[in-house]
């Protein structure tokens, strides 16, 4: 499943600070070029995910894989973490003690996400960001099969 997953896009709240965070996070480490982001928070924005309106994007983030399957919540996550390098948080989301955890943490989260404080926000993704961006800085870029490595000077 996982070739036939990716590119995988996903829908985002991009008012939400909370989120926009988690997906500079994911954007920042997918130098494989596997995931895609729309923001689903204009008001006007039509939902092109099969069985899911722009109200049911912005409750529940949702992804649809390259030959349409649908994930939502956790399983878009471990998706999304797994695409992006990280194979240990996606192992971990599947763990049978931390799963039942992570479902029922999940719509807390998001009926309470415009109230996390900023500084919450910033110290759960800012080290993260920066770490990403500077691994992200020193491998390669890939698309469609091609690579190309970054000539931008490092700081």
């Amino acid at each position: 499943m996982e070739s036939s997953l990716y590119p995988l896009t996903i829908y985002f709240d991009g008012s939400c600070q909370l989120c926009s965070a988690e997906i500079e996070n994911l954007r920042l480490r997918d130098t494989q070029g596997r995931l895609r982001f729309v923001d689903c928070s204009p008001a006007d924005f039509v939902s092109p995910v099969p069985g899911a309106d722009r109200t049911a994007l912005m409750n529940v983030i949702h992804g649809v894989g390259a030959q349409g399957q649908v994930l939502r919540a956790v399983d878009l996550f471990e998706a999304a973490y797994r695409a992006v390098g990280l194979p240990w948080v996606s192992r971990l989301m599947t763990h049978p003690l931390v799963r039942p955890l992570a479902d029922r943490a999940y719509p807390w989260i998001v009926r309470n996400r415009y109230r996390l404080p900023r500084s919450l926000i910033r110290g759960l993704f800012e080290r993260a960001a920066r770490q990403a961006a500077e691994r992200a800085a020193s491998q390669p870029r890939c698309r469609d099969g091609a690579c190309e490595r970054s000539t931008e000077p490092r700081s």
